[in-house]
């Protein structure tokens, strides 16, 4: 596929200002690790929530996205669009809770909640376990679509594609830090929705395609375009619905869809202005992140299977790409190399600016870690600002290079999408009750933290399988590992949770003295508290939880009627689409009159 100049002038523009926008900013940044990380906690709601929505806007989305749909029709995605519950759950019970722990990484949280040897060993491993190797493992996948992207449209070699894309995002976020990684996600959010919605348009009406009618009657897709799986298939029920919106959600830790808030989510929280920015970024990322944005690359999707109906067809039109890159979520690349002059090159620059959001991102906030959690408490301690910020521009780099060369072992976007989340299976009950619950403990998350991990990797490593009980297809059905590792994982940090001491009352009134978590949970604190004439509760401070679960509730009806109506709207089943619009606008409106009751609490 040949580039013209025009597609060439677009890149070149794009990566001009995104340079320039990181230069500019890394005089400030680099003042203190404050303004590095947190851009000195003045962010305002609009701003962080684009950068939310450009983050998870990475290359290996649209990718994933086509994997589910190829593989398991559009109700495939249920897998990821059932973490729109956690979402409204950060929105209006967890945003207000981190943006008053005025921490500046979630990490740090952990020796406010907790206290002792096992709270800094606790900070310390995550900061090494998520800062590191998760972060590394999710950069890795990302830089997977990258390659697979270059191999497609330009039929660069992967080692070719990792330098190239590599280093241009790591110049700029080690220079700009986060101030850097926001401003220049303000720019790179409307050019990777403008390129994913006209790549769509134009991909739709190809003759090979023929329009949405064609691609709605074609056999390949007649099977694949229910947003929820058939009722009489019971295996699909379970696998792509049930499972994830009754255990999933909640029991699992993935990166953006954290149970109790986290990661760099957390991260835009903790630099908003205050709680209410910290929520209105929340809840406009929720917003978009699952009711509009998936739609162009679904529709691509179906319409990759009218013209790449497997496979083996993906193979024969580019017989240039390495075996063991192989996969259905080729298919989007695929896809866009009939893209035109111009468009090409727009669509080209949307998905590098995909990649550079979601890496600076994931580099920043792995970064964070290594700085404040590792480096000042570990090795440090007296480490001057100036240190820290060349710290977390080093950890940058070298985070970049780890992520690199595991991508280039990589093959597969839904199998490291399926293993992230074994990994994280039966943790996010922990993360969700430990706000609200005093006996939850340090070996708690140890324990929970570890056991999970190691279930995954038996259940997940085949070699491993062979090896411990001489099998290649799994100990249980698919259906079952992640709820098997959810429920062995929670009988194992409750029995450790019980086993050890809880927190010292020291430890436990400091911690809602700041928090004021509220709720029954900590009612035995209080108690307690009470009865040595320590006043630990703030006048007039209600508990907000029960008004931030309904308006959780309403704001998930409000955002998935939104996205199937879209969908119904695309498919042209207009009498569907109509009622799911009003239920859309009616729960709108009960949003903001439960809203309007929540908020007053919440200042």
């Amino acid at each position: 596929m040949e580039l013209s100049t025009l597609d060439y002038s677009f890149i070149i523009v794009f990566f001009s200002i995104v340079l320039g926008i990181g230069v500019y900013v890394s005089k400030k940044s680099g003042k203190s690790s404050s303004e590095y990380f947190l851009s000195g906690r003045t962010m305002p709601w609009w701003l962080l929530g684009l950068s939310m929505v450009a983050t998870t806007f990475s290359t290996d989305t649209p990718n994933l996205v086509t994997d589910f749909v190829r593989t398991k029709g559009v109700s495939g995605n249920w897998g990821w669009w059932c973490f729109l519950l956690t979402g409204m759950l950060t929105v209006f019970v967890y945003a207000k809770l981190w943006r008053k722990s005025n921490v500046n990484t979630d990490l740090e949280f952990y020796e406010l909640r907790y206290g002792g040897a096992p709270a800094k060993f606790l900070r310390k491993f995550r900061a090494v376990y998520l800062g590191v190797i998760y972060n590394v493992i999710t950069m890795s996948a990302v830089t997977l679509a990258a390659i697979k992207i270059g191999g497609i449209m330009l039929g660069l070699q992967p080692w070719e594609t990792v330098v190239g894309a590599g280093l241009i995002t790591v110049i700029f976020s080690a220079l700009g830090g986060f101030k850097g990684v926001v401003y220049t996600d303000f720019l790179l959010f409307f050019v990777a929705m403008g390129g994913a919605i006209g790549a769509a348009y134009y991909l739709v009406n190809i003759p090979e395609v023929g329009g949405i009618q064609a691609i709605i009657d074609n056999e390949n897709v007649k099977g694949k375009l229910n947003i929820l799986p058939e009722f009489s298939d019971t295996k699909a029920m379970i696998t792509i619905l049930i499972i994830p919106l009754a255990v999933q959600w909640w029991s699992s830790w993935y990166p953006g869809g954290e149970p109790g808030g986290g990661g760099y989510i957390a991260q835009r929280m903790l630099a908003a202005k205050n709680e209410n920015h910290a929520i209105g970024a929340t809840f406009f990322f929720n917003i978009m992140h699952y009711a509009l944005r998936p739609w162009p690359w679904i529709l691509v999707a179906l319409a990759s299977l009218v013209v790449y109906p497997d496979i083996a067809s993906i193979s024969e039109a580019f017989p240039n790409v390495p075996a063991d890159k192989l996969g259905h979520d080729l298919a989007y690349s695929a896809m866009l190399t009939k893209l035109p002059s111009g468009l090409l090159g727009i669509v080209l620059a949307s998905l590098m600016a995909a990649y550079m959001s979601t890496i600076s991102t994931q580099l920043n906030w792995g970064s964070s870690y290594i700085v404040y959690d590792f480096y000042k408490q570990q090795v440090n301690p007296n480490a001057t600002e100036k240190q820290m910020v060349n710290v977390g521009r080093l950890s940058t780099v070298v985070l970049m290079i780890l992520s690199a060369f595991l991508a280039l072992a990589m093959q597969n976007a839904m199998g490291i999408f399926n293993l992230l989340l074994s990994f994280g299976a039966g943790t996010g009950l922990i993360f969700i009750l430990r706000w609200f619950w005093w006996r939850i403990n340090s070996w708690s998350e140890i324990t929970a933290m570890f056991s999970s991990g190691i279930l995954a990797i038996l259940l997940e490593t085949t070699s491993l399988r062979t090896f411990l009980f001489n099998t290649e297809t799994g100990l249980l059905p698919d259906w079952a590992e992640l709820p098997f590792v959810m429920v062995v994982t929670t009988i194992i940090w409750l029995t450790a949770t019980y086993m050890t001491q809880s927190e010292t009352k020291e430890v436990l009134r400091s911690f809602y003295r700041k928090i004021q978590p509220g709720g029954p949970g900590w009612s035995k604190v209080l108690e307690e508290a009470k009865a040595d004439n320590d006043e630990i509760v703030q006048p007039n401070e209600k508990w907000s939880v029960p008004s931030g679960i309904t308006a959780m509730l309403l704001g998930v009806v409000l955002i998935y009627s939104l996205m199937f109506a879209t969908g119904y709207w695309i498919y042209g089943r207009t009498t569907g689409a109509l009622i799911l619009t009003g239920v859309s606008i009616i729960s709108g409106l009960l949003l903001i009159k439960t809203w309007n009751k929540l908020k007053d609490n919440l200042l």
